[in-house]
Protein backbone atom coordinates (compact mmCIF):
# COMPACT_ATOMS: atom_id res chain seq x y z
CA UNK A 1 0.00 0.00 0.00
CA UNK A 2 1.59 3.54 -0.74
CA UNK A 3 1.70 5.51 2.12
CA UNK A 4 -0.37 8.08 1.10
CA UNK A 5 -3.06 5.48 0.84
CA UNK A 6 -2.11 4.28 4.38
CA UNK A 7 -2.80 7.77 5.87
CA UNK A 8 -6.15 8.01 3.93
CA UNK A 9 -7.38 4.75 5.01
CA UNK A 10 -6.60 5.41 8.84
CA UNK A 11 -6.46 9.39 9.23
CA UNK A 12 -10.18 9.00 10.91
CA UNK A 13 -9.03 6.32 13.03
CA UNK A 14 -5.64 9.09 13.93
CA UNK A 15 -8.22 11.53 14.95
CA UNK A 16 -9.41 9.43 17.60
CA UNK A 17 -6.93 9.16 19.46
CA UNK A 18 -5.65 12.27 19.28
CA UNK A 19 -8.85 13.34 20.86
CA UNK A 20 -8.46 10.86 23.72
CA UNK A 21 -4.88 11.66 24.37
CA UNK A 22 -6.66 15.55 25.32
CA UNK A 23 -9.40 14.03 27.44
CA UNK A 24 -11.85 15.72 24.46
CA UNK A 25 -13.12 11.77 24.18
CA UNK A 26 -13.49 10.22 27.21
CA UNK A 27 -12.49 6.36 27.27
CA UNK A 28 -11.98 4.04 29.99
CA UNK A 29 -8.76 1.43 30.47
CA UNK A 30 -10.20 -0.76 28.33
CA UNK A 31 -11.02 1.04 25.25
CA UNK A 32 -7.44 2.98 26.02
CA UNK A 33 -5.67 -0.47 25.58
CA UNK A 34 -7.56 -1.58 22.39
CA UNK A 35 -6.49 1.77 20.77
CA UNK A 36 -3.20 1.23 22.08
CA UNK A 37 -3.21 -2.30 20.24
CA UNK A 38 -4.06 -0.81 16.96
CA UNK A 39 -1.57 1.65 17.24
CA UNK A 40 1.30 -0.23 17.71
CA UNK A 41 0.34 -2.03 15.20
CA UNK A 42 -0.26 0.79 12.50
CA UNK A 43 3.31 1.89 13.72
CA UNK A 44 4.72 -1.42 13.05
CA UNK A 45 3.30 -1.11 9.32
CA UNK A 46 4.56 2.45 9.56
CA UNK A 47 8.34 1.44 10.67
CA UNK A 48 8.17 -1.51 8.29
CA UNK A 49 7.14 0.21 4.82
CA UNK A 50 7.93 3.84 5.19
CA UNK A 51 10.51 3.68 7.53
CA UNK A 52 12.12 7.23 7.42
CA UNK A 53 8.73 8.83 6.59
CA UNK A 54 7.26 11.52 9.03
CA UNK A 55 4.10 8.71 9.08
CA UNK A 56 6.44 6.82 11.60
CA UNK A 57 7.49 10.08 13.71
CA UNK A 58 4.08 10.88 14.08
CA UNK A 59 2.59 7.55 15.27
CA UNK A 60 5.43 6.48 17.48
CA UNK A 61 4.40 9.94 19.73
CA UNK A 62 0.96 9.10 19.38
CA UNK A 63 1.52 5.63 20.89
CA UNK A 64 3.98 6.88 23.69
CA UNK A 65 1.03 9.54 24.77
CA UNK A 66 -1.17 6.84 24.96
CA UNK A 67 1.08 4.70 26.63
CA UNK A 68 1.59 7.30 29.24
CA UNK A 69 -2.28 7.94 29.53
CA UNK A 70 -2.80 3.87 30.51
CA UNK A 71 -0.26 3.98 32.95
CA UNK A 72 -1.58 7.31 34.45
CA UNK A 73 -4.99 4.79 34.71
CA UNK A 74 -3.97 2.38 36.43
CA UNK A 75 -1.89 4.69 38.89
CA UNK A 76 -4.81 6.03 39.97
CA UNK A 77 -5.10 4.00 42.87
CA UNK A 78 -1.28 4.04 43.63
CA UNK A 79 0.81 6.24 45.62
CA UNK A 80 0.84 9.31 42.67
CA UNK A 81 4.13 11.02 44.05
CA UNK A 82 6.05 7.83 44.35
CA UNK A 83 4.77 6.89 40.48
CA UNK A 84 5.53 10.64 39.20
CA UNK A 85 9.42 10.16 39.95
CA UNK A 86 9.63 6.38 39.43
CA UNK A 87 8.12 5.80 36.01
CA UNK A 88 6.35 9.26 34.58
CA UNK A 89 9.30 11.34 34.39
CA UNK A 90 11.89 8.57 33.51
CA UNK A 91 9.58 8.16 30.40
CA UNK A 92 9.76 11.78 29.44
CA UNK A 93 13.01 12.11 29.96
CA UNK A 94 13.74 9.06 27.58
CA UNK A 95 11.21 10.51 24.66
CA UNK A 96 12.73 13.89 25.40
CA UNK A 97 16.70 12.82 25.68
CA UNK A 98 18.06 15.23 22.71
CA UNK A 99 16.66 18.13 24.55
CA UNK A 100 18.74 16.82 27.72
CA UNK A 101 21.99 15.96 24.88
CA UNK A 102 21.08 20.02 23.59
CA UNK A 103 21.26 21.59 27.14
CA UNK A 104 24.51 19.60 27.88
CA UNK A 105 26.34 20.40 24.72
CA UNK A 106 25.32 24.39 25.57
CA UNK A 107 26.12 24.06 29.06
CA UNK A 108 29.88 22.62 28.58
CA UNK A 109 30.51 25.22 25.25
CA UNK A 110 29.30 27.86 27.18
CA UNK A 111 31.19 27.34 30.39
CA UNK A 112 34.50 27.23 28.53
CA UNK A 113 33.25 30.31 27.03
CA UNK A 114 33.55 31.71 30.56
CA UNK A 115 36.52 30.17 30.93
CA UNK A 116 38.51 31.41 27.70
CA UNK A 117 37.05 34.84 28.41
CA UNK A 118 38.58 35.01 32.11
CA UNK A 119 41.93 33.35 30.72
CA UNK A 120 42.52 36.30 28.01
CA UNK A 121 40.38 39.36 30.21
CA UNK A 122 41.57 40.33 33.24
CA UNK A 123 38.31 42.49 33.61
CA UNK A 124 36.15 40.27 32.45
CA UNK A 125 35.38 38.53 36.19
CA UNK A 126 34.68 41.43 37.67
CA UNK A 127 32.15 42.75 34.79
CA UNK A 128 30.55 39.18 35.25
CA UNK A 129 30.56 38.98 39.24
CA UNK A 130 30.82 42.71 40.25
CA UNK A 131 34.08 44.30 41.77
CA UNK A 132 31.93 44.54 45.22
CA UNK A 133 32.34 40.02 45.12
CA UNK A 134 35.47 40.17 43.52
CA UNK A 135 37.27 42.15 46.23
CA UNK A 136 35.31 40.66 49.21
CA UNK A 137 36.80 36.95 48.09
CA UNK A 138 40.04 38.14 47.56
CA UNK A 139 40.27 39.21 51.05
CA UNK A 140 38.75 35.79 51.80
CA UNK A 141 41.69 33.90 49.87
CA UNK A 142 43.89 36.41 51.80
CA UNK A 143 42.78 35.00 54.95
CA UNK A 144 43.07 31.43 54.26
CA UNK A 145 39.18 30.90 53.65
CA UNK A 146 37.79 31.54 49.54
CA UNK A 147 34.66 30.18 50.79
CA UNK A 148 34.05 32.04 53.43
CA UNK A 149 30.75 33.73 51.67
CA UNK A 150 28.92 30.22 52.41
CA UNK A 151 29.31 30.69 56.23
CA UNK A 152 27.35 33.90 56.49
CA UNK A 153 23.97 33.63 58.01
CA UNK A 154 22.47 31.19 59.61
CA UNK A 155 21.58 27.62 58.16
CA UNK A 156 18.18 27.56 58.03
CA UNK A 157 18.26 31.59 56.99
CA UNK A 158 20.98 30.48 54.33
CA UNK A 159 19.04 27.32 53.15
CA UNK A 160 15.59 29.05 52.54
CA UNK A 161 17.05 31.99 51.02
CA UNK A 162 19.67 30.02 48.59
CA UNK A 163 16.20 28.19 47.92
CA UNK A 164 14.26 30.06 46.82
CA UNK A 165 17.06 31.69 44.62
CA UNK A 166 17.73 28.62 42.85
CA UNK A 167 14.49 27.92 42.14
CA UNK A 168 13.81 31.47 40.60
CA UNK A 169 16.54 30.66 38.20
CA UNK A 170 15.55 27.32 37.29
CA UNK A 171 11.82 28.67 36.66
CA UNK A 172 13.01 31.93 34.70
CA UNK A 173 15.03 28.64 32.75
CA UNK A 174 11.72 26.79 31.87
CA UNK A 175 9.50 29.56 31.35
CA UNK A 176 11.60 31.98 28.82
CA UNK A 177 11.50 28.59 26.59
CA UNK A 178 8.23 30.40 26.03
CA UNK A 179 10.09 32.33 23.61
CA UNK A 180 10.94 29.81 20.98
CA UNK A 181 13.92 28.80 23.34
CA UNK A 182 15.36 31.23 22.78
CA UNK A 183 14.93 33.15 26.60
CA UNK A 184 15.80 29.96 28.07
CA UNK A 185 19.34 30.07 25.73
CA UNK A 186 19.79 33.60 26.94
CA UNK A 187 19.33 32.75 30.89
CA UNK A 188 21.51 29.27 30.35
CA UNK A 189 24.18 31.11 29.01
CA UNK A 190 24.42 33.82 31.89
CA UNK A 191 24.76 31.06 34.10
CA UNK A 192 27.38 29.01 32.44
CA UNK A 193 29.38 32.01 31.47
CA UNK A 194 29.39 33.07 35.15
CA UNK A 195 30.11 29.30 36.07
CA UNK A 196 32.80 29.70 34.11
CA UNK A 197 34.75 32.87 34.97
CA UNK A 198 33.86 31.89 38.17
CA UNK A 199 35.71 28.57 38.43
CA UNK A 200 38.56 30.16 36.12
CA UNK A 201 39.15 32.91 39.03
CA UNK A 202 40.08 30.42 41.79
CA UNK A 203 42.39 28.32 39.31
CA UNK A 204 44.43 32.42 39.10
CA UNK A 205 44.29 32.41 42.67
CA UNK A 206 46.19 29.16 43.61
CA UNK A 207 43.09 27.87 45.07
CA UNK A 208 41.06 25.82 42.65
CA UNK A 209 41.15 22.84 44.60
CA UNK A 210 39.72 25.04 47.54
CA UNK A 211 36.63 26.15 45.27
CA UNK A 212 35.73 22.66 44.03
CA UNK A 213 35.97 21.16 47.27
CA UNK A 214 33.62 24.17 48.16
CA UNK A 215 31.57 25.17 45.58
CA UNK A 216 30.68 21.51 44.01
CA UNK A 217 29.27 19.98 47.05
CA UNK A 218 25.88 21.60 46.66
CA UNK A 219 26.88 22.60 42.82
CA UNK A 220 27.06 19.05 41.16
CA UNK A 221 22.98 18.64 41.98
CA UNK A 222 21.95 22.46 41.35
CA UNK A 223 24.19 22.61 38.11
CA UNK A 224 22.96 19.44 37.17
CA UNK A 225 19.29 20.68 38.38
CA UNK A 226 19.88 23.80 35.72
CA UNK A 227 21.00 21.94 32.53
CA UNK A 228 17.52 19.92 33.30
CA UNK A 229 15.40 22.62 33.41
CA UNK A 230 17.47 24.15 30.24
CA UNK A 231 15.86 20.97 28.47
CA UNK A 232 12.47 21.20 29.47
CA UNK A 233 12.81 25.16 28.29
CA UNK A 234 13.64 23.82 24.74
CA UNK A 235 10.95 21.21 24.92
CA UNK A 236 8.79 24.26 25.84
CA UNK A 237 10.47 26.25 22.66
CA UNK A 238 10.13 23.56 20.05
CA UNK A 239 6.42 22.52 21.13
CA UNK A 240 5.90 26.13 19.28
CA UNK A 241 8.16 26.11 16.72
CA UNK A 242 8.03 22.52 15.40
CA UNK A 243 4.64 21.47 15.70
CA UNK A 244 4.80 18.38 13.52
CA UNK A 245 1.78 16.68 12.12
CA UNK A 246 -0.13 18.52 15.09
CA UNK A 247 -1.60 21.93 15.24
CA UNK A 248 0.15 24.54 16.94
CA UNK A 249 -2.01 24.93 19.84
CA UNK A 250 -2.25 20.95 20.53
CA UNK A 251 1.60 20.64 20.26
CA UNK A 252 1.91 23.63 23.04
CA UNK A 253 -0.26 21.42 25.07
CA UNK A 254 1.47 18.47 24.67
CA UNK A 255 4.90 20.30 24.96
CA UNK A 256 3.80 22.53 28.28
CA UNK A 257 2.42 19.38 29.94
CA UNK A 258 5.38 16.96 29.12
CA UNK A 259 7.92 20.17 30.18
CA UNK A 260 6.16 20.88 33.20
CA UNK A 261 6.72 17.28 34.71
CA UNK A 262 10.18 17.21 33.45
CA UNK A 263 11.05 21.08 35.48
CA UNK A 264 8.40 19.87 38.15
CA UNK A 265 10.96 16.76 38.53
CA UNK A 266 14.16 19.25 39.06
CA UNK A 267 12.25 20.44 42.52
CA UNK A 268 13.69 17.74 45.04
CA UNK A 269 17.84 18.30 43.60
CA UNK A 270 17.31 22.27 43.85
CA UNK A 271 15.92 21.63 47.60
CA UNK A 272 19.07 18.87 48.62
CA UNK A 273 21.11 21.46 46.84
CA UNK A 274 19.86 24.62 48.97
CA UNK A 275 20.29 22.40 52.09
CA UNK A 276 23.43 21.56 51.57
CA UNK A 277 25.01 24.90 50.51
CA UNK A 278 23.05 26.06 54.03
CA UNK A 279 24.46 23.37 56.13
CA UNK A 280 26.96 21.88 54.95
CA UNK A 281 29.77 23.89 52.51
CA UNK A 282 30.12 26.25 55.22
CA UNK A 283 32.40 23.44 56.84
CA UNK A 284 34.20 22.40 53.72
CA UNK A 285 37.37 23.99 54.41
CA UNK A 286 37.62 22.10 57.84
CA UNK A 287 36.49 18.71 56.19
CA UNK A 288 39.18 16.10 55.04
CA UNK A 289 39.30 15.38 51.24
CA UNK A 290 38.00 12.22 51.07
CA UNK A 291 34.42 13.60 53.13
CA UNK A 292 33.94 16.72 50.52
CA UNK A 293 35.09 14.11 47.28
CA UNK A 294 32.25 11.75 48.60
CA UNK A 295 29.60 14.36 48.89
CA UNK A 296 30.52 15.82 45.69
CA UNK A 297 30.75 12.27 43.68
CA UNK A 298 27.85 10.88 45.55
CA UNK A 299 25.41 13.65 44.79
CA UNK A 300 26.60 14.11 41.13
CA UNK A 301 26.03 10.50 41.21
CA UNK A 302 22.44 10.23 42.67
CA UNK A 303 21.43 13.39 39.92
CA UNK A 304 23.18 11.80 36.98
CA UNK A 305 21.86 8.05 37.09
CA UNK A 306 18.54 9.58 38.14
CA UNK A 307 18.51 11.48 34.57
CA UNK A 308 21.05 9.74 32.36
CA UNK A 309 20.79 5.55 33.04
CA UNK A 310 17.05 5.32 34.84
CA UNK A 311 15.03 6.75 32.27
CA UNK A 312 16.75 3.84 29.59
CA UNK A 313 16.34 1.49 32.44
CA UNK A 314 12.55 2.29 32.81
CA UNK A 315 12.40 2.43 28.97
CA UNK A 316 13.41 -0.97 28.69
CA UNK A 317 10.95 -2.30 31.49
CA UNK A 318 8.53 -1.21 29.29
CA UNK A 319 9.19 -3.06 26.23
CA UNK A 320 7.48 -6.65 27.08
CA UNK A 321 4.20 -4.49 27.68
CA UNK A 322 4.51 -2.98 24.52
CA UNK A 323 5.34 -6.79 23.08
CA UNK A 324 2.25 -8.66 24.55
CA UNK A 325 -0.28 -5.63 23.72
CA UNK A 326 1.00 -5.94 20.22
Amino acid sequence: MREIAFIKQNKEKWLEFELAIFGKAKKNPDELANLYIQMMNDLSYAQTYYPKSKTVVYLNHLASQIYQKIYKTKRAEKNRFMEFFKTEVPLLVYEYRRYLMYSFVLFFITVAIGLISARYDQNFVRLILGDGYVNMTLENIKKGDPMAVYGTGSNWGSFIGITMNNLYVGARCYIYGIFGGIGTFYISLQNCIMLGSFQYFFYEQGVFWKSVRGIWIHGSMEIFAIVIETSAGFILGASILFPKTFSRVNSFKIGFKNSFKIFLSTFPFTISAGFLEGFITRYSIDMPNWLSSFIILFTLSVISYYYLVYPYIVYKKTQPLSAKLT
